[in-house]
């Protein structure tokens, strides 16, 4: 499990691929409680970053898009 100080320096696919192994982890159902939720948050973090990540590319496709037109 990546630190949450380090998530934003992970690609999209790096956290991409985390994101479901911390989802694997809670959905087996044999975590304890505190740890459960430390995974739930790394999972919140990682989901921000990965959303972040693909809304800057959104933004980098509709400017080019812009450009195109002109």
């Amino acid at each position: 499990m990546t630190p949450e100080t380090e998530i934003n320096s992970l690609s999209y696919e790096a956290a991409r691929s985390e994101l479901i192994e911390t989802t694997r982890m809670l959905e087996s159902r044999d975590v304890p409680l505190e740890e459960a939720l430390k995974l739930w948050e790394h999972g919140q973090n990682l989901a921000r970053h990965c959303e972040g990540i693909l809304l800057a590319a959104k933004k980098r496709i509709e400017e080019t898009e812009g450009e195109e037109v002109n």
